[in-house]
C-alpha cells in the first residue's frame, strides 16, 4: 500500500501534466483534498506531505477534526449540502463553503459570520447536468443568484463549483467554464471549482482553478473509523498551556 506522501506526489503530477498539456501553470490550480469520512490521522498524514487544504461534507465531522487535529494554516472547505441548521457552525468553523444554491442559506452565513474573522469564501454550485439528486442552481439561475450574494457583507463569493455526472463528456466541462468565463469579469470570479479523482485532467483541460481529490489520495472512502481504513500513527500529544 502507497503512503498518502506517495499518493499526493502523484497526484501533484498529474495535475502538473495536464496543466503543461492545456498550456496552463499547474501553480495555478489548486488541489484540495476530499477528507470527508477519513479518520483525523491520516489529515495528519496529508498535512505532514505538506497538504494544506480540506474538503468535508459534514459540518459536524468537520469541526470534531479540526478539534481533534488544531493544524496550522489549513483552509477548510464545505463541499457538502449546507443545511440551515448548520449554518451557524459552518460560518464559524470553516473558510470556504462550496456549496451555495440559495439566497437564504447564503444571508444567513453572512449573518452569522463574525467580524473578527475573514470574510467566508463561497462558490455557487452549479447543477450543470441538470440530475434531480444533485444539488446546485441551474445555469440559468446562477447570474440571479450571484448578484443577490455579492452584496453580501461577510461573504466574498469567489466563483463556481459543480459536480458533472460520472462519464460526463467534454462538453459539460465546457459548458460550465462558458458560464464561468462570461461571468468572472463583471463578478470578479477567480475560482472553478470541477475535477475529482477520475477526471482532473478534463477538469484542468477545462479550464478548473480547483481539483477536489479525495480516492486518489486516501484511498476507499471509509465507512468508520475501525479497521476498515489504513492504520495511522497517533497523533503528537499537545503540551498543556
Amino acid at each position: 500500500m502507497r503512503s498518502i506522501h506517495d499518493n499526493l506526489q502523484a497526484v501533484r503530477s498529474r495535475i502538473a501534466r495536464a496543466a503543461a498539456a492545456a498550456g496552463r501553470e499547474a501553480g495555478n490550480v489548486t488541489l484540495l483534498a476530499v477528507s470527508k469520512t477519513q479518520p483525523a490521522p491520516l489529515l495528519a498524514q496529508a498535512f505532514a506531505a505538506g497538504q494544506r487544504a480540506f474538503g468535508e461534507n459534514y459540518v459536524q465531522e468537520a469541526a470534531e477534526k479540526m478539534d481533534a487535529l488544531r493544524l496550522p494554516g489549513v483552509e477548510w472547505h464545505l463541499i457538502g449540502p449546507l443545511q440551515s441548521n448548520k449554518t451557524r457552525l459552518a460560518a464559524a468553523r470553516f473558510d470556504w463553503v462550496q456549496t451555495l444554491d440559495s439566497e437564504k442559506i447564503a444571508r444567513r452565513l453572512s449573518g452569522q459570520r463574525s467580524g473578527s474573522l475573514p470574510p467566508l469564501n463561497v462558490l455557487i454550485q452549479v447543477n450543470v447536468s441538470g440530475e434531480a439528486s444533485k444539488s446546485g442552481v441551474a445555469p440559468a439561475e446562477v447570474l440571479l443568484l450571484a448578484k443577490a450574494i455579492k452584496p453580501l457583507p461577510r461573504l466574498r463569493l469567489r466563483g463556481l463549483m459543480a459536480i458533472p455526472e460520472p462519464g460526463a463528456d467534454a462538453a459539460r466541462y465546457q459548458e460550465l467554464k462558458g458560464l464561468y468565463d462570461g461571468l468572472k469579469d463583471e463578478l470578479r470570479f477567480d475560482t472553478l471549482s470541477l475535477g475529482m479523482s477520475d477526471d482532473l485532467e478534463l477538469a484542468i483541460a477545462c479550464g478548473a482553478t480547483m481539483v477536489r481529490i479525495g480516492t486518489a489520495i486516501f484511498g476507499a472512502r471509509a465507512r468508520s473509523r475501525g479497521n476498515d481504513v489504513p492504520p495511522a500513527p497517533p497523533l503528537p500529544v499537545k503540551d498543556a498551556a
